[in-house]
């Protein structure tokens, strides 16, 4: 299994694949302290909101070495302050920081809050290891023998604890014998698709092909790919999807030809606290993103740069969600907290 986030308990480091420096060098970045990881996740050293949600974890334990007797609980509440500014869109990052403040609030001592801490972390890794094979079990019953499918961005073993979840099905199909084609977007302007899950799926055997981004409408319509495939950041209680920038155009070519187009994410990723598309904020990402390629600059100086790092696609163009707890389709109403286990709507 790809080892994207890896604890190093003998040197108490936490180790992260490099993902800028993928597919050209496969270098391990190791990170010893909190601003570390938020650095790591800033620069998107590791990515896709699982991961980073693991990363977290593991950040906030080496935070708290630091902190005394007096002041352990401030200094939980500052570590985790600052590793959620550096990602404000992953449901998972804010998750797990829940999780390990709730852990660590019993906590009486120093010493214990550090043990409790890593202790948590550690849990979160193997619990969305498998939620992951979970997703992969139901979502590869949506795939046939002999098709293709088309996926965008990483949401794969790179953007999770090592298995993946659209990337999850792939593997899971292929264990139960089926051959699936698998084509990939580019996904510009950072290439997550033609460096990341292109570098991993052939790493594993796939048969897959890196298609630019705005090729997928013209396979779509001559029925080369049969269906899409993608992760997500956040899902919200009514089945509004926040994914990599790109997203949501795939769904309306789905729609438009009558192909299926599936999400796959764990029960985790949803945000039960946001109901609609206008309560969600997309964060803009840097403008040097796009005005250089490969260090060379392709846009005017001076040119104006829109670049959203994610857009969101409503239920209505979604076949179906893809969880570890089932397949939530048709995506409405009180489904969606039904097949989670959650209450049901009043």
């Amino acid at each position: 299994m790809i080892k994207t986030v890896c604890f190093n308990k003998r040197e108490n480091c936490l180790e992260l694949i490099d993902q800028t420096a993928l597919p050209v060098r496969e270098t391990i970045v190791k990170c010893y302290s909190e601003t570390d990881v938020a650095e790591a996740i800033k620069t998107m050293v590791v990515r896709g909101s699982t991961a980073i949600g693991i990363t977290a974890g593991y950040g906030i334990y080496l935070g708290l070495q630091k902190a005394t007797e007096q002041n352990f609980k401030s200094t939980l509440n500052n570590v985790c302050d600052l590793i959620a500014g550096v990602r404000p869109t992953s449901v998972n990052l804010f998750c797990t920081i829940h999780r390990v403040k709730e852990a660590v609030s019993s906590c009486t001592s120093a010493k214990e809050a550090v043990e409790r801490a890593l202790s948590e972390a550690d849990k979160i890794f193997e619990e969305d290891l498998a939620m992951c094979r979970a997703i992969g079990v139901f979502g590869q019953e949506v795939m046939e023998d002999g098709t293709a499918w088309l996926t965008h961005c990483n949401a794969g073993a790179l953007a999770t604890s090592g298995y993946g979840t659209a990337l999850g099905i792939f593997r899971t199909a292929k264990e139960a014998g089926k051959n699936v084609k698998i084509f990939v977007n580019e996904t510009r302007p950072l290439l997550q698709g033609a460096r990341l899950t292109a570098w991993e799926l052939q790493k594993e055997g796939f048969d897959v092909t890196v298609i630019a981004d705005n090729t997928a409408g013209s396979l779509i319509r001559e029925g080369k790919i049969n269906g899409v495939v993608v992760g997500a950041d956040c899902v919200t209680s009514k089945g509004f999807v926040v994914n990599k920038v790109g997203t949501y155009p795939l769904a309306v070519l789905c729609k438009y030809n009558g192909i299926p187009f599936y999400v796959a994410v764990p029960a985790t990723a949803f945000d039960m606290s946001l109901k609609y598309d206008d309560e969600i904020v997309i964060e803009q990402s840097d403008s040097k993103e796009m005005c250089f390629f490969n260090g060379v600059q392709v846009i005017p100086e001076g040119v104006n740069v829109y670049n959203p790092a994610f857009d969101i696609t409503p239920p209505e163009l979604i076949t179906g969600i893809i969880t570890d707890k089932g397949i939530i389709e048709p995506i409405y109403g009180e489904n969606i907290p039904v097949v989670l286990g959650l209450e049901k709507e009043d």
